[in-house]
């Protein structure tokens, strides 16, 4: 079976990755390989730029540390695009209360973000809280990738994927993480549309996530 390192530390993306990719392909971690301390700048303008950057660096990384028995490096950089404010957090997403300095006592990053978010949207009614996820992943190629350095555009396998919803002005749902507990869907299987990411099962929300799109895509091409 083939090997994907994930370009993150992240447990819950590798959860994700690992269930869509079945019996096809063993999904790594930064910290299975000992690159947990690495920290890739994400200063690019867009959720492209991000996810490149980082699919650049870690191949890199793997192949100057000789790291064995990689087969593709994934990197994907995804976000939230609120409309009513212009399209934040964006890129931002992950950091957004803390570019802010809004950290509440006792709070996680997710319940800072999330309550951030609330505050900003507070006086925003129902008909313009209209919201998105979006997604972008890149694969490495890592076999007889020797020119790297020198061709950093080649082998690479590029994906995107977004689902429409909204934001919601209260936090419901147990299950997943970010943002999910906010986002209403509206996107997908009738049956799922008015629910909370965060209510649905694993298996609901990758079939309809803006990051499952992208994935599934994505594999596609690696075959």
């Amino acid at each position: 079976m083939k090997t994907i390192l994930l370009a993150t530390a992240n447990p819950g993306k590798r959860a994700e990755l690992q269930e869509l990719c079945a019996d096809r392909f063993t999904v790594k971690t930064l910290k299975d390989v000992g690159l947990q301390d690495v920290d890739v700048v994400e200063d690019a303008p867009d959720f492209a730029g991000n996810a490149r950057k980082k699919a650049r660096t870690i191949a890199g990384l793997a192949l100057e540390r000789g790291i064995a028995g990689i087969d593709v490096v994934v990197a994907d950089d995804s976000g939230l695009v609120v409309d009513a404010l212009d399209g934040n957090p964006g890129v931002r997403s992950a950091r957004f209360s803390k570019d802010a300095g809004y950290a509440p006592a006792g709070c996680s990053v997710d319940d800072a973000n999330n309550r951030l978010l609330l505050v900003m949207l507070a006086a925003v009614p129902a008909e313009r809280r209209s919201a998105r996820f979006v997604s972008f992943v890149i694969a490495r190629r890592m076999h007889d990738d020797v020119e790297l350095a020198a061709r950093p555009e080649g082998k690479e396998v590029v994906a995107d994927g977004a689902v429409e919803g909204s934001i919601a002005r209260d936090l419901q749902g147990a299950g997943g993480f970010g943002y999910d507990p906010l986002f209403i869907l509206d996107d997908g299987p009738i049956e799922l549309r008015g629910r909370r990411l965060a209510e649905l099962s694993s298996t609901q929300k990758h079939s309809v996530s803006h990051r499952g799109r992208a994935m599934r895509a994505l594999l596609a091409q690696l075959g």
